[in-house]
């Protein structure tokens, strides 16, 4: 029959791809015959998603909670998944660079917006009730927030600022670990023992962030922009996207976190300490520990004025 539908170039194709993996096309072919088609619910996993949302009370606005970090952790992994197409790309360019920074940058963009979500979206009496089922936890403890730091920038910008003079690429990576900025929120200033929440914190995650902060030492996207070419360096778009990644992370998107928290923890409701107890306002708040990916892109008076407007 002439209106047949001619399939031999795409058996062909089928053929040359499973001889490349040592595959048996027939068994291939046979196995489309019993195999369910796909369903949206299936693909997504809809079922497993929606069932990851688990209460510790009975405060309605738990839910909202539990399901805005949730959904914020899956953004970081988005994140992370295009941070390491730029760390593993072998002749990377401007125009790759560019396209990846700006994906990243409407993530964190659309992170920021989303605070209105937790600053409006829950009951103020709620909050102060069921945060104390939360205690010592914290949001402090995002590991893959952390990885998206180590990812982004040098280690040197991650140390707490008052021993950057001390550390340099030679630093032990464990040494520097015990220096990074946020160390300090999870630290007695006078004893300087760990809280809580920083000793859980380690226990569960101290080996993999060691292992990723030597892995991306040398791929990290600050590193991996000053291995392009002189001219590359200086191009507009690109330093353009760089500095608004940077500024999107470390100042906006901070600030609307700091701000979300102010308007819970300072309602005048329950004691006003952060419930890992940390000191969150010189944590968090942009202008006390300048954190900055890319410094050599800001001007020395940006530098010396970051976050001090907000």
């Amino acid at each position: 029959m002439a209106d047949q539908p001619n399939y031999d170039e795409v058996i062909k194709a089928l053929q040359e791809k499973y001889d490349k993996i040592d595959q048996d096309t027939d068994d291939h072919l046979y196995g489309l015959l019993y195999s369910k088609p796909i369903t949206y619910w299936d693909y997504i996993q809809t079922d497993a998603l929606l069932n990851l949302q688990i209460q510790r009370t009975t405060l309605p606005d738990e839910m909202v909670f539990i399901a805005y970090h949730q959904i914020n952790e899956l953004i970081f992994k988005m994140i992370l998944w295009e941070i390491s197409q730029v760390a593993e790309k072998e002749d990377l360019d401007v125009t790759f660079f560019e396209g990846k920074l700006m994906r990243i940058s409407r993530y964190f963009d659309m992170l920021s917006t989303s605070f209105n979500i937790m600053r409006e979206g829950m009951e103020v009496e709620q909050y102060m009730k069921f945060r104390y089922t939360l205690t010592p936890a914290s949001g402090f403890q995002s590991a893959q927030y952390r990885l998206v730091e180590f990812a982004s920038t040098e280690l040197i910008n991650l140390i707490d600022y008052r021993f950057r003079k001390d550390i340099d690429r030679n630093t032990p990576f464990v040494h520097a670990f015990e220096h990074l900025y946020w160390q300090a929120a999870g630290k007695d200033h006078k004893t300087g023992k760990k809280s809580t929440l920083l000793v859980n914190f380690e226990k569960r995650y101290k080996d993999e962030f060691l292992r990723f902060m030597e892995t991306y030492n040398n791929k990290n996207l600050w590193t991996r922009f000053k291995e392009l070419p002189e001219k590359d360096q200086k191009d507009k778009e690109l330093v353009k996207a760089m500095r608004h990644y940077d500024y999107t992370v470390n100042v906006s998107w901070v600030m609307c976190h700091y701000n979300a928290a102010v308007h819970y923890i300072e309602s005048g409701i329950g004691d006003g300490e952060a419930t890992g107890g940390s000191d969150w306002k010189k944590y968090m708040h942009p202008k006390y520990q300048k954190r900055i990916f890319f410094p050599e892109l800001w001007s020395a008076d940006e530098i010396k004025n970051w976050g001090n407007n907000l």
